[in-house]
Order: C-alpha cells, then structure tokens, then sequence
C-alpha cells in the first residue's frame, strides 16, 4: 500500500520511533512514537504518546512531535522537506497536522485498519483536493511495530502476566 519504495535510513527511522515508543507504558499510553528529522537526516524531534499523563486527547507522538519539530526547525512551523517516522500508522487529526505542516515524507510501522487515515480506512495526506500530499511509506517494521502494541494490550486486558 506504500506510494514507494522503503529509502536508506527509513529502517533505521522507525526504529528509532520503537525505542521512544518505549517510554510510554510507563506513562500507561499506549506505546506509539515519532521522530522528525531534517532534509539532513538530523533529529529535530521525537515523541510518545501522552494522552494519559498530560490528559490531553491531543497528545499523540505525531502532534508532540510536530510541536517540537517546530520550535527547532529553521522554517518554523513549516516543515517542508523533512521526514516523521512512526511506529503506527496516523489517525485523522494526526494526518490533518501533518498536511498542515508540509511534511514531505511520512513513513510507519504498522498499518492500522481502525483509525488509520494515511491509507487504511481514510487517505488524509493523498487527497488530491490537500493543498499538500506527502509522500507515503507504510509497513516499515511492521510485525515489530505490531509486537509492542499486542504485548501492551494484552498486558493491559491482563492477558499476560505481568
């Protein structure tokens, strides 16, 4: 379902995302993460999910990411040539701010057929009617991506023991 090919380094960015994924059971987010980097490769920002531990239904990785993306990028809220990398793929609102923030390139983990506005169930950043359509790469990592979501689920539901 990508529009292209993996590119060098797209492995290694959502790789990145997992290991800040990390940081959010501990919060009891659910474990999703995001890294922006530069047209250089540089890191600009990343972020977990903080619904519960800021309260705010806003605080997916993808908008705390964009947030501080922002904040450090040379062209201000305009992100145009830069890449975001997540464990899984965005939701509606996450989607609209990443169109509104002229990303050039977003690339996910697992694809998510529930929410996911990047191909799934809705195509937010393709739409041709967008004044701006990033390019899109899905499935990087996927199965690995998936784990870490089924493991905190189940951990969640009390399914495993822990």
């Amino acid at each position: 379902m990508s529009e292209s090919g993996f590119r060098a380094g797209d492995v290694e960015l959502v790789r990145a995302a997992l290991r800040v994924a990390a940081g959010a059971p501990s919060t009891g987010d659910v474990p999703i993460g995001a890294v922006v980097v530069d047209p250089a490769g540089r890191v600009l920002a990343q972020a977990h999910n903080q619904r519960e531990a800021l309260r705010d239904p806003t605080a997916h990785a993808e908008i705390l990411a964009l947030r501080a993306a922002a904040a450090a990028h040379d062209d201000g809220w305009r992100l145009e040539g830069c890449t975001i990398a997540v464990t899984v793929e965005p939701c509606t609102m996450c989607a609209g701010a990443l169109v509104l923030a002229r990303v050039a390139r977003v690339v996910f983990g697992v694809w998510e057929p529930r929410t996911g506005a990047v191909g799934s169930l809705w195509d937010v950043v393709r739409d041709r009617r967008q004044n701006h359509r990033p390019e899109v790469v899905g499935g990087v990592l996927a199965d690995e991506c998936a784990a870490v979501l089924e493991e905190f689920f189940a951990a969640h539901r009390g399914d495993v023991g822990h």
